[in-house]
């Protein structure tokens, strides 16, 4: 890889911290929004008088599946499990779109690829600015899961720019966008909800600012973002270039994939039982959980900033399959609200690390040619376990119950455990960050 001048690195990584916080907090408006969101369109959309619409159509197919259940489950899930069924449709949709946005950006440069995404994004929130029925809301998230590349496609530029020594600080620098926007973004978009301005849709202020973060994002980057692919930089001194020579793979892509496919399945699932399990338990409102994630992004921030890009990335992964691990366990048996945010607390520290640390990983063993493909490919796996896991996990919650399914959940993040501990090893490069560091002390 042709060193990058540290005065280029630096003006890049500032200009994908900038737009990645723009862009996630952007996203983030709409998390705590759903459930009010969704009762709009219900009330307009499906009472006893008007069973022909979408949305009725479908909450019809959502209490037949609750019907399957032994246990009852009570009406006021219903808007969670559609808001549920939503974020699963837009992990999917993702799972379909990483690889190819990912191999776009290959042949035609990550800033093409980013501008092309963003695009769709604008389009995305603008249909929900303007929706006031529910088929134009769906459309909105669909243009949004087939069209949203802005987290892999800033992985990928963040590995361009870095050499094997500052690519794991760079992946938590990341990681911390994600941190800070879930920590401030949700309720930056619950208040915004709170100021009507347009009575067929109670929702437009908070999309409108939202697509006034999406759309300065996207002048910002146009402006300031250079492109960063190697063979586009890079000045060929013949037509006839060598081919450069074969990497060695210390880690197969295939277990990667698999291990991120599978750590997201069952974290996932977890994720989304918790506004169950807290109200099961200890009765919690919506601004209590909203507390509870709210602490798990501080200090999920808090160890990315300080702990987590100081680390190798195999060692960031094993520690964060651990945390999950002890959370899993916790989980099926708290019966504390001090042993609920300890859980948080191991919650906390897997979101600040497995991902990232994976993401880091899967770079090391790409070439230059070919990364783009490779970490979309790897977001693709994510995601699908990310779209599967909410659905397959609520459904044991409510078939066996908590103990049954977060004692299952922590057998398969044993499982997870057990592959990144004896499957994975450091590619050699990840290491020499550390290395220096000895040295110097």
């Amino acid at each position: 890889m042709t060193a990058v001048e540290p005065s280029t690195r630096k003006r890049v990584l500032k200009v994908i911290f900038i737009s990645l916080l723009l862009d996630l907090i952007s996203f983030t408006f709409i998390l705590p929004l759903f459930p009010k969101l969704l009762e709009f369109y219900r009330n307009s959309e499906a009472g006893d008088d008007s069973q022909s619409t979408l949305l009725a159509k479908i909450l019809g197919g959502l209490n037949a599946y609750k019907s399957a259940f032994a246990k009852p489950i009570d009406s006021r899930y219903d808007i969670v499990l559609l808001g549920g069924a939503l974020g699963s449709l837009f992990s999917l949709l993702q799972a379909i779109a990483s690889p190819v946005i990912g191999h776009l950006s290959d042949k035609y440069g990550r800033r093409a690829a980013l501008l092309a995404s963003m695009a769709g994004n604008i389009l995305s929130v603008l249909l929900w600015v303007v929706a006031v029925d529910f088929r134009t809301f769906l459309a909105s998230r669909v243009v949004g899961g087939l069209s949203e590349g802005n987290v892999q496609l800033a992985t990928a530029i963040a590995t361009d720019i870095s050499d094997e020594s500052s690519r794991g600080s760079t992946m938590a620098l990341i990681g911390a966008c994600f941190s800070i926007a879930f920590t401030f973004g949700p309720a930056l978009g619950a208040y915004l909800s709170s100021i009507a301005t347009v009575a067929a849709n109670p929702f437009a202020t908070a999309a409108s600012v939202s697509l006034s973060l999406i759309v300065l994002e996207t002048v910002y980057l146009y402006f300031s973002l250079p492109e960063t692919l190697p063979s586009q930089t890079e000045k060929k001194t013949t037509k006839t270039a060598a081919k450069p020579a074969a990497m060695t793979r210390t880690n197969s892509h295939f277990l990667l994939n698999f291990v991120h496919f599978a750590f997201l399945l069952f974290f996932s699932g977890m994720e989304f039982s918790l506004p169950f399990m807290t109200y099961d338990l200890f009765q919690y409102s919506s601004a209590q959980n909203g507390r509870l994630l709210g602490y798990v992004g501080l200090i999920a921030s808090i160890l990315q900033g300080g702990v987590t890009r100081r680390l190798p990335p195999l060692r960031t992964v094993r520690i964060g399959v651990t945390a999950c691990l002890l959370a899993f366990v916790m989980l099926g048996r708290i019966n504390t609200i001090g042993t609920l945010y300890l859980a948080a607390t191991c919650l906390a520290t897997t979101s600040a690390t497995v991902v990232s640390g994976l993401n880091t990983l899967s770079s090391f063993e790409a070439s230059e040619s070919e990364r783009g493909g490779k970490l979309g490919i790897l977001r693709s796996y994510g995601q699908l376990g990310r779209g599967l896991g909410p659905i397959l996990f609520t459904s044991v919650y409510w078939w066996a119950g908590r103990e049954v399914a977060y004692n299952l959940g922590a057998l398969g993040i044993l499982g997870v455990t057990l592959l990144v501990f004896a499957g994975l090893k450091s590619p050699p490069g990840s290491l020499k960050k550390v290395e220096s560091e000895k040295k110097e002390l």
